[in-house]
């Protein structure tokens, strides 16, 4: 996805105030960043930072394992009734790792839920990799998947060019605490879609926001943060919460970018 050299700048100012939480040390050397911006008003791909390198998925994982599950709901091979619905309301809104594994036991295993991905939506999740049940203690660290593959995600049920693309929005528009607008000063009222990841070697955020316009219309864009660690850090707590504030500092950075490019509340 290529990033429009019109929004040089923006890239600029995101990653100058990724080098000055680096300087003070908020992150560190062995941290890698993942960032990607992209406009579904104009359908087109704002800022790019390392959006193809692959980062170990966490519980982002979960809406593609959700997509497994209605690829096959969609074929009439299981059922979508009250169980499932709930089921799959725990494992968006709640990130619960029994009711994941539940999905993907029904879907045949994560091998076949990566089969499936592969073969039906291989052109939207190009490098993603399913190939682990969530373990018991929470510690998943393979399955993978790069930011521009939950772009592409996003785009496509946005579009509704997914199978139960609206049911997916709906799950992942329930109320939670996300890490792209819950504690930033982006204006109430923004309609939020998203999935948040997280191990002692991950923090991470994809989703979509739609604010409102000046003139009371929605402007819809994508946004996936990704900090990941190559070590598990020492103080689970501490570093997850000072992350999450940097996904949300970055988030805020691209809401009064966007805000003063298109006339946004």
């Amino acid at each position: 996805m290529p990033v429009d050299p019109q929004n040089g700048n923006f890239a600029q100012a995101i990653e100058s105030h990724i080098a000055s939480l680096r300087s003070k040390g908020l992150l560190d050397s062995e941290e890698s960043m993942g960032w990607v911006v992209y406009d579904l008003e104009q359908d087109r791909n704002v800022i790019s930072i390392n959006g193809d390198m692959d980062f170990q998925a966490a519980s982002m994982i979960k809406p593609f394992v959700a997509l497994a599950y209605f690829h096959l709901v969609n074929e009439n091979k299981i059922a979508y009734n009250s169980k499932a619905r709930g089921k799959l309301e725990a494992m968006i809104q709640r990130s619960s790792n029994s009711a994941t594994n539940w999905a993907m036991k029904q879907a045949g295993g994560p091998a076949q839920c990566n089969a499936i991905l592969r073969k039906y939506y291989g052109h939207i999740l190009k490098k993603t990799e399913v190939k682990e049940y969530i373990p018991a203690d929470g510690r998943t660290y393979l399955n993978s998947a790069p930011p521009s593959d939950y772009v592409r995600f996003l785009r496509a049920i946005w579009n509704q060019e997914l199978p139960y693309s609206k049911e997916i929005r709906r799950l992942m528009a329930l109320p939670g605490r996300d890490r792209l607008y819950y504690g930033t000063p982006i204006p109430r009222g923004t309609l939020v879609y998203n999935k948040t990841g997280s191990t002692a070697r991950l923090c991470g955020d994809m989703g979509i926001l739609v604010p409102k316009t000046k003139k009371g219309e929605r402007y819809p864009y994508v946004v996936v943060g990704i900090i990941e660690r190559k070590s598990r850090a020492a103080n689970y707590g501490q570093w997850m919460n000072s992350r999450g504030k940097v996904l949300r500092q970055i988030s805020t950075l691209v809401y009064e970018e966007m805000k003063k490019e298109h006339q946004l509340l």
